[in-house]
């Protein structure tokens, strides 16, 4: 049987199934994922291996941690907070209590940074992640742009501490400097040719209204925005502006209903080709400004 009627018999399929219905009765919103997920880091194996290996049997200690696993998530403690890990742009990155889970949407913000680096940057790019947190973003474009060198800010100390062991874990630390700093205000003038942030953008008054998984989980020094959401952008923008060379530009992430206000921001600061870019879902989910060449027409059609 698939119950817990005879536990000297459950397999690794009956687990899985068994943990899978504990938590789609218990209304979690990706109950096989996370089964698998679950069952998985307990019995040291993949997502393939727990399909590959469902015949083989399961002891007794490991049913009952998998269980205590599954209790944990029905308490919607999140999948990545329980294992301690999360994967973000084909890449595995360890939390802790001061940084946000890196999520999917936010993955946008690298395909942009890429694009960029890429098509615009020549020699060696130089590049800040504001707000690093576990360090993904950056880490994830230092791992695919190899001539590259970045810089990770982050207030939180505990944060940089998780920011540095990512950057190790990635073999990127040679290339990366973690410092402790508010927004962008202790970066080098004219330095960077890239600045990234997924900064606070969750208005303070909607945040006791959010999952419990991020209400409750994410800190709450990267999810409070202020009032308007806006407070991290109004900081951010005119700082950025001042560190990033001629022609480098200023990449964030920004909340559903944010856009024109983020543009109208970075227009008013003085960056040029402001341009917004969506999600898969469809939203508008970054905004990318540049700083002018000093050979450029700040009168030029689309620079402002």
């Amino acid at each position: 049987m698939d119950g817990p009627a005879d536990r000297r018999t459950e397999t690794v399929g009956s687990l899985r199934r068994r943990l899978a219905a504990m938590l789609r009765g218990a209304g979690i919103e990706t109950p096989e994922l996370d089964a698998r997920h679950l069952v998985g880091h307990v019995l040291d194996l993949d997502l393939t291996g727990v399909v590959l290996r469902a015949d083989e049997p399961v002891d007794a200690g490991r049913i009952e941690t998998v269980m205590r696993l599954a209790a944990e998530r029905i308490a919607r403690k999140p999948v990545g907070r329980i294992l301690g890990t999360r994967g973000f742009y084909g890449l595995e990155f360890a939390l802790s209590a001061e940084t946000l889970e890196p999520r999917p949407d936010t993955e946008t913000l690298v395909d942009a940074a890429l694009e960029f680096l890429y098509n615009e940057c020549t020699g060696r790019p130089i590049i800040a992640d504001i707000g690093s947190g576990t360090g993904a973003i950056l880490i994830a474009l230092l791992v695919d742009v190899t001539g590259g060198a970045g810089v990770a800010v982050d207030i939180s100390a505990g944060a940089l501490t998780t920011t540095r062991a990512n950057a190790n874990r990635h073999g990127v630390a040679d290339r990366m400097l973690a410092v402790q700093a508010s927004y962008a205000g202790a970066l080098a003038i004219d330095c960077f040719d890239l600045i990234v942030a997924n900064p606070p953008y969750i208005r303070t008054g909607d945040i006791a209204g959010l999952d419990a998984e991020v209400r409750d989980y994410d800190p709450l020094l990267a999810l409070d925005g202020g009032a308007d959401g806006l407070d991290a952008y109004r900081a951010l923008v005119p700082q950025a502006f001042a560190a990033l060379k001629p022609g480098g530009a200023l990449m964030v992430e920004i909340g559903y209903d944010q856009s024109e206000a983020v543009v109208a921001l970075m227009r008013e600061t003085g960056l040029a080709a402001v341009s917004t870019r969506c999600d898969l879902a469809g939203r508008a989910r970054i905004v990318a400004g540049r700083r002018r060449r000093s050979t450029e027409n700040a009168a030029q059609p689309g620079n402002s």
